[in-house]
């Protein structure tokens, strides 16, 4: 039976400072710690920035940040996971200061990229936790490769199109962050002025049907906790609702007072949220 998770204030401290419309705005993170080790490793024909943090032995945990973003996003969570796991961070294809080699943007791509990226560190298998485009990677990988991933923790992602909420295409919020992606973008990118071009290819992977849908997701055997927030622009709850109720042995956890980019606007809970799962 699916059991849905309520994570208020995770619970009355974490959140205690937070304003009531936490989910209007989108703070900026914090610098990233002091990596272990960092580079480029050259996977799939383009060049993928990678970073590893702590030094815990047990399965690492892999962040995969959302579409337009870059692995410098998980500044908060990886400060906190670091002092007892081993992290890994990477800027997707064509994102942060990873490049693209032309290919067309699909979440099928994205996922072999991941998945040489660990080949290239040695990594057998990770706890992922996934953000948006993050989530859609990691249930492709739940998918084609499930004995790469001891869990999923899946925030915020869809595997329909009939998933995504219309109004995000005009929600202020998430206008703002395409804003802060298209600076940070600007200040990364191996190809400074190639933004435009850049969104034009990641927004047309959005607009494509996911094969599969909630269908494929029905022999899914990873641990997965599918996570939605409140107050998100752009996922529609019911389609969470649908993907928990669609991976056996699923749970949804709703994340109180936040909106698709709860992990800005409320990093300690976030993060602990991330926590109560991966170390249980």
């Amino acid at each position: 039976m699916l059991r849905t998770l309520m994570v208020t204030a995770i619970t009355l401290t974490a959140t205690a400072g937070l304003a009531q419309d936490a989910w209007l705005t989108i703070p900026e993170t914090p610098d990233m710690p002091e990596a272990a080790s960092s580079g480029t490793a050259s996977v799939n024909g383009i060049d993928m920035y990678y970073a590893t943090y702590g030094s815990a032995e047990g399965t690492p945990v892999l962040l995969i940040h959302g579409g337009l973003a870059h692995g410098d996003i998980w500044a908060a969570q990886v400060a906190d996971l670091a002092s007892d796991h081993s992290v890994i961070v990477a800027d997707t294809r064509g994102h942060g200061r990873s490049t693209n080699d032309g290919s067309t943007y699909s979440y099928e791509l994205l996922a072999q990229d991941y998945l040489a990226l660990l080949d290239h560190l040695n990594v057998e298998q990770v706890h992922l936790v996934g953000w948006s485009d993050g989530a859609n990677i990691g249930y492709t990988i739940s998918t084609t490769a499930p004995d790469r991933l001891a869990s999923h923790f899946a925030h915020a992602g869809n595997v329909t199109l009939d998933g995504i909420d219309p109004s995000v295409e005009t929600n202020e919020v998430f206008g703002s962050y395409v804003g802060m992606m298209a600076g940070d973008y600007a200040a990364m990118s191996p190809t400074p002025d190639g933004f435009e071009a850049f969104l034009g290819g990641v927004a047309a992977m959005w607009a494509t049907e996911k094969p599969g849908g909630l269908e494929g997701l029905q022999s899914v055997t990873v641990p997965t906790l599918v996570v939605q927030s409140e107050h998100d622009e752009a996922i529609l709850t019911e389609h969470s609702q649908a993907i928990a109720e669609a991976i056996p042995d699923a749970d949804l956890l709703i994340l109180k007072d936040v909106s698709h980019f709860a992990s800005f606007q409320d990093p300690d809970a976030y993060t602990q949220a991330i926590r109560g799962f991966i170390d249980q």
